[in-house]
């Protein structure tokens, strides 16, 4: 092994154990396991519809890129109404949701156009640790998630999205101001702080 080669897996031990000491010293992990979610991130989705109540009863919402499933839990409690997820990894079953495996933007073919109420996505690439290329490969993503959003969006329809904090989500907000009618930044508080991880929520789709 050469020495940068020594270097680099050093320095990639020492960041996976400063996130395993964030990530049991952080109480939204506790509360997932205390309430049952799948992952901490379920808090986040109840956060951001807290803010902005688009979750209503009877409602059809799909998740992009679910597994393992914190943010279709939430969907399916707080609707009752029929929740689609969808990811390139297999999930284990949640009661009242359908899981599709597969990518997303061919599955948005299997479904009747403007037939959705929410679209949401908690989805990032693999990061690679360089910031702009990161935050340049989520928005790609993000921009896939519009694509798939409008096509599949009822009238009056709401887009949820993550991305990370760069520059470019302005671009992003821009194309979501053409298609829906109120577009907003949102930080949960259940986002680590420093994290440049925020998201997108678009509602009222024309």
């Amino acid at each position: 092994m050469s020495k940068n080669s020594k270097v680099q897996n050093k320095r990639l031990k020492a960041s996976s154990k400063r996130w395993m000491q964030r990530h049991l010293q952080d109480p939204y992990v506790a509360r997932a396991k205390s309430d049952d979610y799948r992952s901490r991130a379920a808090y986040k989705l109840i956060e951001i519809n807290e803010k902005f109540k688009f979750f209503k009863h009877g409602q059809t919402v799909v998740d992009l890129g679910a597994a393992p499933g914190g943010w279709s839990q939430v969907a399916a409690c707080a609707t009752g109404g029929r929740v689609i997820a969808m990811d390139l990894l297999e999930m284990q079953p949640i009661d009242g949701v359908e899981f599709i495996l597969g990518d997303f933007l061919f599955n948005a073919l299997s479904l009747p156009p403007h037939c959705v109420d929410v679209v949401m996505s908690d989805m990032a690439p693999n990061t690679t640790g360089h910031k702009q290329t990161d935050h340049i490969r989520i928005m790609a993503l993000c921009q896939a998630v519009l694509d798939f959003a409008i096509i599949a969006l009822k009238p009056g329809g709401v887009m949820i999205c993550k991305f990370f904090q760069g520059g470019a989500q302005n671009e992003l907000r821009n194309a979501l101001n053409c298609s829906f009618k109120k577009v907003s930044y949102f930080k949960p508080n259940a986002s680590r702080k420093e994290s440049s991880e925020s998201y997108l929520v678009a509602i009222g789709k024309y």
